[in-house]
């Protein structure tokens, strides 16, 4: 059976933990690691103050990042609008990370609620 992009990420939702944008904020001020699995270029321009970047096409294949390394860890990742976190969080958790949450609504409502952004580089580990 054929599925659409769009029906391959509700799925993802249904079997991970969404949270909202206050609750990011919370987990972010509480130390959770933050990943950003845009494109390089999307992390470049902004991106969520203390974001390391693993672009989603190489999630799976960057486990060995000192960010992952701790499968227990609290993981929070996002993307632009929600879609590629659910999906990475997907995989993460097939990978046995067991504190993984995607962001609802990514950075665009992240930004749009106001929150801080960063625009440095030095964070890249993608």
């Amino acid at each position: 059976m054929s599925m659409t992009p769009q029906q391959l990420v509700a799925e993802a939702k249904a079997q991970i933990k969404e949270i909202d944008i206050a609750t990011a904020a919370q987990h972010i001020s509480a130390g959770s690691v933050v990943i950003d699995v845009r494109e390089p270029a999307e992390f470049e321009a902004a991106r969520l103050p203390g974001a390391v970047s693993i672009p989603r096409g190489l999630l799976e294949f960057k486990t060995d990042h000192p960010v992952l390394a701790d499968k227990a860890a609290e993981i929070l990742l996002y993307c632009k609008s929600g879609g590629r976190s659910a999906l990475a969080a997907l995989s993460l958790q097939r990978l046995g990370y067991s504190n993984v949450r995607s962001m609802t609504g990514g950075f665009d409502a992240w930004t749009s609620q106001g929150q801080a952004v960063a625009k440095d580089t030095t964070q890249y580990g993608g």
